[in-house]
Formats: structure tokens, sequence, C-alpha cells
């Protein structure tokens, strides 16, 4: 069955550990990343952008995929709607079966982002469908979004307890200096602004841009409130990195299944360490 995040980002509040959301683009890493959860018996978020989900696999394929793995696995699991800005997109993929979507309004102004992710908020919840928001701007891209540096800006403590207040959203993205994709430079987050958050804000706070994020930081965010740890750009690169040196040994090969392999291989690294990250591992 697939559930929503709600009863797993509580746990993981109430515990003091996150649960990872994975990017995944189709069967092959989907199978990777549940496989993965459910040899650690960790809980396990699906995660997929709008050029994933809507442009590329589809949403009802990616239901379905889901949904085989949920009655495999005797582990949570949800499918999550992430970075989404177009509402009645959001709106399609809830009559199909998501149970957990991200309205990304954060590019607009403060007022205009509470109106739209309540609007989200009152269609989701008649469908048990949990709503993340973000509110502040990541700097990077993530598939077709895309935030200049410049652009970037930090989430206001205050604003984001108004921001709960007044929409009624679940659980929270925070922009404390992480970036989408590989970083320019050193990271550095804002522990102090997240700690200012965490005493404001009751719901689960999400940190999203954790790829290529130092794990003792993301560690300490966890420790800090983080319930729920975004990673995409880390998954993508030891995968496609295995598929081209494939290649470079086997050139006249044209089995999917035989240069899809090594790719799995490495990206499941990638996914036991980040589960061993966020402290999910042996929670059910």
């Amino acid at each position: 069955m697939i559930l929503s995040t709600r009863e797993m980002l509580k746990k993981a509040q109430k515990d003091g550990y996150a649960v990872p959301a994975f990017n995944i683009h189709n069967l092959e890493t989907l199978q990777v990343v549940v496989e993965t959860a459910h040899e650690m018996r960790s809980p396990v978020i699906i995660a997929g952008t709008p050029s994933t989900i809507t442009d590329y696999a589809g949403p009802d394929y990616i239901k379905a995929m889901a949904e085989v793995a949920a009655g495999k696995y005797d582990i949570p699991i949800a499918i999550h709607l992430d970075h989404f800005e177009d509402v009645n997109e959001i709106k399609k993929d809830i009559d199909i079966g998501f149970r957990s979507c991200m309205i990304d309004a954060s590019k607009h102004e403060f007022e205009e982002n509470i109106a739209i992710v309540k609007e989200v908020v009152d269609y989701a919840h008649k469908f048990d469908t949990t709503v993340e928001a973000e509110l502040g701007k990541l700097g990077g891209r993530e598939d077709d979004l895309v935030v200049d540096e410049k652009d970037t800006m930090y989430t206001n403590p205050d604003d984001a307890a108004e921001f709960v207040e007044r929409t009624g959203v679940d659980s929270l993205a925070v922009a404390i200096g992480t970036a989408h994709g590989l970083y320019k430079g050193e990271a550095k987050l804002d522990f102090e602004r997240l700690k200012e958050i965490r005493n404001k804000v009751s719901i689960p706070l999400v940190l999203h841009g954790a790829s290529d994020v130092p794990d003792e930081l993301v560690k300490k965010a966890i420790s800090l409130g983080i319930c729920k740890v975004n990673v995409a750009t880390d998954l993508k690169i030891p995968f496609s990195s295995a598929v081209k040196e494939f290649f470079e040994v086997h050139p006249e090969e044209s089995d999917p299944r035989k240069y899809m392999t090594p790719g799995k291989e490495a990206m499941k690294k990638i996914v036991k360490h980040k589960i061993e990250v966020c402290g999910s591992a042996n929670r059910y």
C-alpha cells in the first residue's frame, strides 16, 4: 500500500532520525532504492520531479511500480511529487493515487506563496495526502528548476511560523545554505537559523540539496530537527559513471540488462550510505 509521509515523518521527528527521499527516474532506479531500503529496514520516500513524473516516465507508471514494491516489501514506502509548481498537475496526480506532494511556490512573494500552498493543502487533505512547501530559495539546479546564486534566500524563522500557521502545510523545506546539484566551494549551513526555525515550527522540517553536503553536516542538521533529507544528484552521477565505464570495456554491448546492472550496483552503494547518514536503518 502506498502511504502518505505523515506517520513516517512524525516517527522520525520523535525518534531523532531522518527519512531519505531518493529521486528516481525509471524502473531500475526505483528498484535500487526500495530493495536497498528493505534490506536495511528503512522507511523510504520515492521522489520524482515534474520532468521525471510528468514528462518522462508518467505518473501512472511510477504509481504502478511503487505499488508493486509496496506489496513486495514490508517497510513504509511513499511516492512523492518533488518540486511541483503546477497546482493542477498536483491535483491530477493526487487523483491518480500519490499521497505525498511538494508544492514549490518559493519563487513567489510571501502572500502568494501562502495562497498557492493553501489551495494545494485544502485539496490534498481530502485524500490524506501530505503537503510539503518551501520557504526561502535554494540556489543551484534540480532538473528544470534553476535558481541563480544571487536569487538564493534563507528562510526567516518568524516568517516560517506564520507560513505554517496560515497554510496548514504538513512539512516545510527550509533554506539554510544547501544548494541543488553540486556545490561551488565549501558547504556552509546556518545551524543557528535552523535551531530558531525548529523552536518556532512544530511540523517536520526538510533538507533539500543534501547531495554533495559532508555527512557530518547532514547529521548535525538531523540532530537539530531535520527529519526528511532529499537526495538526487548523488545518485545520478555514480549510476551514469558506471554505465559509461561499462561501455568503455564493452563498446559492442547492446543489452540494457547488462549495461544497466553496473549502474544499479554503483547507485546502491550510495543509497545504503545515505540511509546510514540519515539514521533510518532498522527503524521498522
